[in-house]
């Protein structure tokens, strides 16, 4: 099939080289280079590198609903568009730019976690299950048919990023599967129940925020779950102190106080029962075991985290 491809970040680069091996690709649409570090040097996104690396066309363009686009879309003779994570809501001239119109790589279980950061809150709010979907885009957010879904476990100490890096060549083969499909006419798509729709927002850097007063289970989800970015954090005498490879373990006592420091890192009194905290990392310092920071900063028993 020719195809389009939409996508920018690391998890749309495992479907992209799917479709190069099995498809056509006449063209690919990503974000525009964008700043970043210290130098404020021009990067571009992952799918720009991939599809360079493919010799492929490639086209950045700044808005969406620019009337030139939908056109250039036309031109190319391309039945479909497959988007994931493009980082763009579609106009209707765009969706309609295609006989077969454009279909998604979604990494949730619709309808639930519609949005930005689907992976990011099923592990923040301790789903036990995920997956990736199929689904045929329309012009609201993630509220299209589902085409085909797969589902997977969520690993109960398993980080956002460890999940991304599942669910994005398991999106790969759903989507090879889902286009098989469509092209021999056996998908039948089912509407989305929208009374049972979730939605899963952009993260931001307070999202990272870890109040020891929450039950511990929901501490240390949070920690797996902001892990990445934007990594989970709480105070240690006034200054930040990033948290890694949370675990819910025994212990009670005010919340945010260092009940122990042995193999299992710090361990610190939640509102309900006390979570295990393997990893730490201050300002200007690299990750290291609790243990050896607990060493290193005199931190032991009756140690208060937090404000």
């Amino acid at each position: 099939m020719r195809v389009v491809f939409m996508g920018s970040p690391d998890f749309a680069v495992p479907a992209l080289e799917a479709l190069i091996a099995h498809h056509q690709v006449a063209l690919v649409l990503t974000q525009p280079d964008k700043p970043a570090g210290r130098g404020k040097k021009l990067v571009p996104p992952a799918v720009k590198v991939a599809a360079e690396a493919a010799g492929l066309p490639i086209a950045q363009p700044r808005s969406a609903r620019a009337p030139e686009l939908a056109r250039m879309l036309r031109e190319t003779g391309a039945e479909l568009a497959v988007v994931v994570a493009y980082g763009k809501i579609l106009p209707r001239e765009v969706l309609e730019a295609f006989p077969r119109g454009c279909i998604n790589i979604h990494a949730s279980l619709l309808p639930r976690y519609r949005g930005a950061a689907p992976i990011q809150w099923a592990v923040i709010n301790g789903e036990s299950e995920t997956g990736v979907c199929i689904m045929q885009l329309d012009e609201g957010m993630d509220t299209g048919p589902v085409l085909l879904e797969r589902r997977t476990p969520i690993g109960e100490d398993e980080t956002a990023g460890e999940l991304f890096e599942r669910l994005a060549p398991m999106g790969g083969e759903a989507l090879l599967e889902a286009l098989e499909g469509l092209a021999a006419g056996t998908l039948q798509p089912q509407p989305q129940d929208h009374e049972a729709a979730s939605h899963a927002p952009m993260l931001k850097k307070e999202d990272g925020r870890v109040d020891w007063s929450w039950p511990a289970r929901r501490v240390a989800d949070r920690v797996r779950g902001v892990d990445p970015w934007p990594g989970a954090q709480t105070t240690f005498e006034g200054a930040p102190l990033k948290l890694f490879r949370a675990r819910v373990t025994g212990g009670s006592g005010p919340p945010g106080e260092v009940l122990a420091v042995d193999d299992r890192g710090l361990v610190v009194a939640c509102g309900d029962g006390a979570c295990a905290i393997a990893e730490v990392q201050a300002p200007g310092k690299k990750r290291m075991p609790a243990r050896a920071f607990a060493a290193g900063r005199a931190v032991g028993p009756g140690t208060v985290l937090g404000s």
